[in-house]
This record gives structure tokens, C-alpha cells and sequence, in this order.
């Protein structure tokens, strides 16, 4: 199933003719902190992991008679991001105060936009964005059961520290369709926010968290149902588990002829639990009204112009051109351009002055495949002991067929585990291709009396057959033989 596409989630229901179809109607809420030094209305220093109540003061406690003010740096951020999706810049933007009670927010309110934000309208990858507003986030509640008591009995104890932190809210309009969409396009926006260098985005420290608001409706009829949201999801496997759950939870109430109720849900990932939060607020509820401490926000043309000047290229950007420029395959060039810490080594690589130069789909496959599987998964190539000249170089051997596919792997264990020039790995090693043809006919022609019965399975036609005699062939070469010539001659021997 492509994502976007409406999905049966009644396939298989029960057969009395009573089950429908629906599709889900998936918009997100997306909070990111923002990378700034300080908090949204004061000067408290940001940080994360220092002692509890350790960066605070009397603004983001909002104790009485402190005055808060907009932190710059935070709206130049914004702007980038409303750039970035190609939203509309408001020439005037004004803070509200959100009124709640909840004990982890120390005035009773806070301070976020309402019916004038920072940013209206784009779009991501045919995903329609609704808003982009600026907030302060909330402090840090915590729960102490009956395994961590203090002084004998259960609490919940509050860290003020991420009080405070300046938060971009992103909202979509619900074009999503299906748990699988939501978190690949959550892993566009944020590898686009980490390429503009607004937030660090580590979804394990809560810079990026996502709510989803989930509904289902009659598959062909365009009327919205009742929604859900589920709140706080932090990682992307977390992410599709929730929403897939809650999608299945509202198909089985509708399917039996009940009726989905609005409400704040939350997500057990370790039990695959779904449990109500709060009954669902209204704007109403939140009896929004202008902050009379902070004077509405003017973007002028200058604010404009730096936050556009600040602008990098951007992930979807990245990919076309490699496609385009590069011709590379659009798998390989949205991997490269998605994880940027791959598409920066790819390019240095590929800028680096090797002889022979690398071709790029090759040196793409090279870095993303045999490189990364050695390295792990997520770990910045920059920071191996593999310089992007010695992978340019060693593709380039492989490619010139100065060192076989097998060898140059063999190098590529050395370069990882010591670095070095790849060159002189191949001399030290005696790892250079073959040159002799006689010489590695021979050795062909013995592995093959030395495997008879996979021989003759070749000679019948069974192709898959072949690997015992090239893995002969290879073990006596120790890998320097061409293993498309090995193939070649073991054909021509077998006369198949």
C-alpha cells in the first residue's frame, strides 16, 4: 500500500454484512525546542540533565511582579522554520496567555499564540501545514511510586528547569493516512530541522515530541469523525505503534455501532495500552487573551532577509539534486540527503582528488551499505578513522578492478579499524587484483573438479549452485580474484 491512499480497516470483520470500511484521518502536533541559550521570556541558561530547579528565576516561575521578553533568537528560528515549509510570515504576531491548571506549570498559564501566529499555511512533501506558533514549554512532573518512595509515601515532584524553553509548535492539517506515513514524514521534518540548526531535535531528551490527532471516517464520504489525541509520543516506532493502536480501538467501537468520544489518550508503548488522559479541550476552554506583559511581535523586511540568509539546503532540496546532478538512484539519494551527517561524507568524498575517481551511485552504495553496516547505524562517519578520501579512493580501486569487490572490503575492515591510505593496505597485503588469466583459469578449473556435484547442478541450470566453487576460487585467491571473471570462466569451463 503507497502512504496516502485510504486504508480498509475493516478488512477481515466480521462476515454479517453489518462491517464497513474506514480510512483514518491522521493530523500531527509537533513541539520542538528550540536551540537557543536561553528560555522563551527570560534569561535562565538552557541546558539538559542538570540538577533539578537549578536554572530558574523569577519570570519562568512566574512569581509576582517579574516581566517577561521575547527571546530573539527564537523568533529568527521560527521564521526559518516557516521558511523552510513555505509558509506565510505574519507582519504581526501577538502572544496570548493559555489558562490551565496543571502542576507542572507554575503560573497557571502559558504563554503560546492563538489567532495570530508566526506562521501560516506551507506544505512538507504534499503534507499541508496548518501553523507555526511559538510557546514556552512546560516543567518536568514526576512520578514517584511505591518503588521510590519519599518520606513514606507516593508523590510527584516537579522539575522547573524545562520551564520555560522556547518551543515551535508545527501543526498539519490531517492529510495523513496511515501509522507508516506520519512517521516517515516526522523523519523529513526532522532531518529538515536538524538542517537548518533550530533544534538538536533528540527525540530521547523530548526535543522533539509529537501528538496525533486520530479520527476515522466512512471510506469515500469526505465528513471528519469524532478525533482523539494522543499525547507526548517521542520516538517514531512509538509513534506508529500508538497511532496504529488507537486506529484499531476506534474501528472496533464503530464497527459495532457505538460512538467514538473526544479525549486526550496516552500510549503504553511497553503494553500496548491505551488509557484516557482528560476529556478533550476546546479553544474555549483555554479562555485564551493577550499577554498584557509582551508587546505584539513586528517581522519586518530585515528579520526576514537574516532568516533567510540562514537558510541551508534543505533535506528534499538535497535529494533532488543528487538525483538530478548525480543521477543517483532516489533510494540512495534521499538516504544521503535525509541523515546529513551521510550526505556531508558522501559529498567530501566525492570532492576529494582520487585517482581513479569514484563513480557516485558506487560510492553511495559503498558508504551507506558497507560502511555504515561497520560503523552502526547512526554513527557520524566524520568521527571514524575512514577519511572520505580514503573511501573515495578505495571505490575507485574497486571500480578500476585493481582490487576485487572481496579485497577492497578486507581494506575497508583495516581502514575502519586503524585508517590509513587504502593503497598501502593493498601493497602491504598483497590484496591487488589478479592479472594473470592463465593463472586464474587454473585455479578455476580445480575448484570446479573439487566441487562435482555443484558442477554439474550448474550444468542442469541451477545458477545458485555456483557459490561453492567461487567461494573455492576466492578462499585459494584469498579474495583477490574478480568474481564477475571468475563467474565468466566457470561458465565457459562448464560450457553452460
Amino acid at each position: 500500500m503507497r502512504d496516502g491512499e485510504p486504508q480498509d480497516l475493516d478488512a477481515g470483520a466480521a462476515a454479517d454484512g453489518r462491517a464497513e470500511a474506514f480510512e483514518a484521518v491522521i493530523g500531527l502536533e509537533i513541539h520542538v525546542q528550540l536551540a537557543t541559550a536561553t528560555k522563551m521570556f527570560c534569561g535562565c541558561e538552557l541546558s539538559f540533565g542538570e540538577p533539578p530547579n537549578t536554572r530558574t528565576c523569577a519570570v519562568c516561575l512566574g512569581l509576582p511582579g517579574s516581566l517577561p521578553v521575547a527571546n530573539a533568537r527564537a523568533i529568527h528560528f521560527g521564521l526559518m522554520i516557516g521558511l523552510a515549509l513555505g509558509s506565510e510570515l505574519a507582519p504581526r504576531s501577538i502572544f496570548h496567555r493559555k489558562n490551565y491548571f496543571y502542576p507542572d506549570q507554575a503560573k497557571n498559564y502559558q504563554i503560546s499564540q492563538y489567532d495570530e501566529p508566526l506562521c501560516r499555511g506551507g506544505s512538507l512533501e504534499e503534507i499541508r501545514i496548518h501553523r507555526v506558533h511559538l510557546e514556552e514549554d512546560a516543567a518536568k512532573l514526576i512520578h514517584v511510586g511505591s518503588s521510590g518512595r519519599i518520606h513514606g509515601s507516593d508523590a510527584s515532584i516537579v522539575d522547573f528547569n524545562r520551564g520555560g524553553t522556547p518551543l515551535a509548535e508545527i501543526v498539519t492539517e490531517p492529510d495523513i493516512r496511515t501509522p507508516e506515513q506520519a512517521g516517515e514524514w516526522l523523519k523529513l521534518l526532522r532531518s529538515t530541522l536538524r538542517r537548518l540548526g533550530v533544534s538538536d531535535v533528540n527525540m530521547e531528551e523530548g526535543s522533539l515530541r509529537c501528538d496525533a490527532n486520530i479520527s476515522l471516517r466512512r471510506a469515500g464520504t469526505e465528513e471528519l469523525g469524532v478525533k482523539t489525541e494522543l499525547k507526548n509520543m517521542n520516538s517514531f516506532r512509538f509513534i506508529e505503534r500508538g497511532i496504529r493502536a488507537e486506529v484499531e480501538r476506534q474501528r472496533k467501537i464503530l464497527s459495532e455501532g457505538g460512538e467514538v468520544t473526544q479525549e486526550t489518550l496516552h500510549f503504553d508503548p511497553a503494553s500496548g495500552a491505551l488509557t484516557s488522559l482528560r476529556s478533550k479541550e476546546e479553544a474555549h476552554d483555554y479562555r485564551y487573551f493577550p499577554d498584557p506583559d509582551l508587546l505584539p511581535v513586528a517581522i519586518d523586511r530585515e528579520m526576514i532577509d537574516l532568516a533567510r540568509e540562514a537558510m541551508p539546503e534543505l533535506p528534499a532540496e538535497r535529494a533532488a539534486r543528487l538525483q538530478r546532478e548525480l543521477e543517483l538512484s532516489p533510494e540512495s539519494a534521499q538516504r544521503l540527503a535525509f541523515a546529513s551527517e551521510l550526505g556531508d561524507y558522501f559529498e567530501a568524498a566525492l570532492d576529494a582528488a582520487v585517482d581513479p575517481p569514484p563513480p557516485a551511485q558506487m560510492l553511495a552504495n559503498w558508504l551507506t551499505g558497507d560502511l555504515v553496516a561497520r560503523l552502526g547505524d547512526g554513527e557520524d562517519p566524520q568521527a571514524s578513522r575512514v577519511r572520505p578520501a580514503a573511501l573515495a579512493e578505495l571505490v575507485g580501486l574497486v571500480a578500476a578492478r585493481r582490487v576485487s569487490v572481496g579485497a577492497g572490503r578486507q581494506v575497508l575492515d583495516s581502514l575502519v579499524a586503524e585508517g590509513g591510505e587504502p593503497q598501502a593496505i593493498v601493497d602491504a597485503e598483497g590484496l591487488a587484483a589478479m592479472d594473470g588469466a592463465e593463472e586464474l583459469a587454473v585455479i578455476v578449473a580445480d575448484a570446479v573438479r573439487a566441487n562435482a556435484d555443484a558442477a554439474e547442478r550448474v550444468r542442469e541450470g541451477n545458477s545458485k549452485a555456483i557459490g561453492p566453487i567461487v567461494g573455492h576460487v576466492m578462499r585459494e585467491t584469498k579474495g583477490r580474484a574478480d568474481g564477475t571473471e571468475v563467474s565468466r570462466l566457470i561458465h565457459e569451463q562448464l560450457g553452460v
